[in-house]
């Protein structure tokens, strides 16, 4: 499938002081694909660099290396006209909808902004028929939510106008950050359903979250990044039904289950990691068994921790085939 965007060994470091100092590394240098009409879900704690990626494809932020490539150019180098067009095509929604409006007006100006900036000349009439249609996308009654003020909307509909403000556009990538992280769970599974309509209906979404069951249910692909790094990537199910990084595993033996106590999580951790004991980043943490990635294993020990500092001068661990597009770090970032 033909690559829409290309983030290609992206850096981003943070300087600690503005009078020398180190520098802290947010991100080292990623790379992955996003193919049109597909879902790739960005999986991570805080702190692991999610947002930051989301925000450089946006061009909110900066990238200090690498490239983000978007139907062949170089993202970078977009100005005037160029980077208009470009925020045509790709849009974000946020985590928090509540702060993307002004109180003091209607939720619906947030559509008179789109006008003016790329339809200035539509006539009324039409300009209405076009906002009515994204609405409808969207799953929104256009006499429930038009002309009324951002107080009188629930969570999910304020997140949906948003949505529906990039449909407006001719959007082909839909950065969404944490989109239902602030809704109640009825809600929330309403946003991932009609992320997965938008999905079949063309457009590619980069799914940011931390949660692990949302971006199982609604990805195609999932990349998981541990400190700036990725440590595994490949199809969901793959991913999910056969982690390799013992940092993967972790993530998955954190989500609590029904009728098992965690005491029982824990030896079912330690048995799969054929002995290892449960440390302080978890089950994998070798203490006198092997890890269970077979990478890390074969270098014959977990590597320690090195300060954030020193990372940003250090390259990231290359990833090695793990199955048919399965890739996993050799060692732990």
């Amino acid at each position: 499938m033909t690559s829409l965007l290309r983030i290609d060994q992206v850096s981003k470091l943070y300087r600690t002081s503005n009078f020398g100092g180190g520098v802290v590394p947010a991100l080292r240098r990623v790379s992955f694909d996003i193919p049109g009409g597909e879902v790739v879900t960005l999986i991570g704690e805080s702190g692991s660099g999610k947002t930051t990626l989301g925000r450089i494809v946006l061009r909110l932020t900066a990238a200090s290396s690498g490239q983000v490539i978007f139907s062949g150019q170089d993202i970078s180098a977009f100005a005037g006209p160029r980077l208009r067009e470009y925020y045509r095509q790709v849009q974000g929604v946020f985590q928090d909808p509540f702060s993307s409006y002004n109180p003091v007006y209607r939720a619906d100006r947030v559509f008179e902004l789109v006008r003016t900036s790329y339809f200035p000349h539509l006539p009324g009439p039409q300009w209405r028929d076009k906002i009515e249609a994204a609405l409808r996308a969207v799953a929104l009654n256009p006499a429930d939510v038009l002309g009324r003020y951002p107080h009188q909307l629930s969570g999910g509909q304020q997140q949906r106008l948003l949505i529906a403000r990039a449909l407006l556009l001719d959007v082909k990538l839909l950065v969404a950050d944490e989109i239902t992280s602030m809704l109640d769970a009825s809600t929330r599974v309403d946003i991932l359903n009609l992320l997965i309509s938008l999905k079949r209906a063309g457009l590619a979404i980069l799914f940011i979250t931390h949660d692990l069951s949302l971006g199982h249910y609604v990805s195609d692909r999932t990349v998981i990044l541990r400190r700036g790094v990725i440590v595994e990537m490949g199809d969901t199910v793959e991913v999910f039904g056969h982690p390799r990084h013992p940092y993967t595993r972790n993530l998955l033996t954190a989500v609590p289950e029904l009728h098992k106590k965690w005491r029982r999580l824990d030896a079912e951790a330690t048995a799969d990691a054929g002995g290892a004991a449960r440390g302080p980043d978890g089950p994998d943490r070798a203490a006198g068994g092997p890890p269970t990635s077979p990478a890390v294993a074969r270098r014959g020990r977990w590597p320690a921790r090195t300060p954030r500092a020193a990372e940003a001068l250090e390259p990231p661990p290359p990833l090695v085939p793990a199955g048919p597009g399965h890739l996993v770090a050799e060692t732990d970032p």
